[in-house]
């Protein structure tokens, strides 16, 4: 399942292209990834687990 996010430069919710799980520095975990249409780094923080 392809992860979604909202690019910031389109002003849209798309799914991520190449998305990967990273921790953040606090602990948190995030999806990293790149939009589809712009190649603009998308980000989306994720629920504590």
């Amino acid at each position: 399942m392809a992860e979604k996010g909202y690019c910031v430069k389109c002003k849209a919710s798309k799914e991520m292209v190449d998305a990967q799980e990273v921790t953040m520095k606090n602990g948190r975990k995030a999806m990293k990834g790149k939009c589809p249409d712009c190649s603009t780094g998308m980000y989306k923080i994720l629920g504590k687990k």
